[in-house]
């Protein structure tokens, strides 16, 4: 165990000199370390948000929801807060130049992602060094508490706490046997689907099959033959929506009858629209929060009238987390260090559900699971 931590430290100390710090010197930031305090007399109340590319409407959305809500119950004091949106867009360090540029130029008061793992890990890394918190609103990478940083907090369930809530159901619950699993070439991917087998195994399990797609190609023929041949009874899908419906409709094309399962990255909706649910018909997959509740039908039903769009899981954790933000600073004060405080301790019911933290920053609890019936989705009783 011990050798385990030592060997985790070097891993995440070499990412940091190879990865970070180039991208930090090449924009000439300044000494991280001492970074400057915002103005508290300041005629706003700023929030940073990072996503993951400009056309990342559903978490800029969500995110603008919650200021709107905040702002019409008095802002802070009577002050405002003002959503300032980053995208990370570009080559690699963008993201880290944007963190930098919203802690050093705008002064905000905390940091909100809605982006990919390796995206999120260099904000965590900037983010660290500066004192101030970094909510993550998207990525499920489990790597990104195990740096054991206070500053880190994440409301999405990780992939392990995702995989927990997959192996209660495909093996002790449905009792299911000849599982396999089917993952794109993408880092995020990827990682999900390995925290999936570490759990299986270590929940004695037999492994599954493990199966991968390039989202380059469009012929899904031979990964169908792949998965009969293998006499594959379920499927746990680990991907973006594009390729993970391509696969469906190619399991349903050869008239192939298998249960399929499917992590959250398959409800992003800047990919998936509400009418796509329907190719999911039978799909089981991890819930962002419970659809029938009344909150999360208050929610649905604005977003709908503002944007034209029902809203999916981006935008309803994008919602949750920015709420979650101004909760904490109006708890805390204009003082990044109270507001880390206030979040450790904090006990928030949103539309995703009831979000606490644990001593890492990971959201508490295993996540539900819900199910497309009719092109609806439906809670998968535990």
């Amino acid at each position: 165990m011990k050798e385990s931590r030592i060997l985790l430290m070097k891993i995440q100390n070499l990412f940091f000199k190879v990865c970070l710090v180039p991208a930090l010197l090449v924009f000439e930031v300044p000494d991280i370390q001492y970074s400057k305090i915002p103005d508290a007399s300041e005629k706003t109340v700023k929030i940073g948000l990072l996503i993951q590319e400009n056309n990342s409407q559903a978490a800029k959305r969500g995110a603008e929801m919650a200021i709107r809500h905040a702002n019409e119950k008095g802002g802070f004091g009577g002050k405002p807060f003002q959503l300032v949106i980053r995208s990370m867009e570009g080559p690699w360090g963008t993201g880290s130049k944007q963190a930098v540029d919203l802690i050093f130029e705008e002064n905000v008061w905390a940091i909100m992602g809605s982006q990919d793992g390796r995206n999120a890990h260099l904000v965590e890394q900037v983010t660290t060094k500066a004192r101030i918190v970094f909510l993550s609103a998207w990525s499920g990478d489990p790597t990104l508490a195990q740096a054991f940083v206070p500053w880190y907090f994440s409301i999405v369930p990780t992939d392990l706490q995702q995989a927990d809530a997959f192996i209660e159901e495909i093996y002790n619950k449905r009792n299911f046997t000849g599982i396999g699993t089917v993952s794109d070439n993408s880092y995020d991917s990827k990682l999900a689907m390995e925290s999936f087998l570490k759990k299986t195994k270590s929940a004695g399990k037999t492994d599954p099959m493990q199966l991968y797609y390039d989202t380059a190609n469009q012929d899904y023929n031979v990964l169908a033959d792949q998965i009969i041949k293998a006499d594959v009874r379920g499927i746990v899908l680990f991907g973006k929506p594009s390729g993970s419906l391509r696969i469906i409709q190619q399991l349903r094309q050869n008239k192939m009858n298998q249960s399929v399962f499917g992590a959250l990255s398959l409800m992003d909706e800047n990919e998936l629209s509400y009418n796509d649910l329907k190719y999911y018909e039978n799909v089981v997959l991890i819930s962002s929060g419970n659809w029938s509740d009344s909150k999360n039908s208050a929610f649905r039903e604005e977003f709908q009238r503002i944007y034209g769009k029902i809203p999916g899981a981006v935008a309803a954790y994008s919602f949750d987390a920015m709420s979650l933000l101004i909760e904490a600073i109006r708890s805390a004060g204009l003082d990044r260090e109270n507001i880390q405080k206030s979040l450790t301790k904090i006990h928030f019911d949103g539309v995703t559900g009831s979000i606490r933290f644990d001593d890492k920053g990971k959201r508490m609890g295993t996540p539900d699971l819900m199910e497309i019936k009719n092109g609806i989705p439906v809670g998968v009783e535990r």
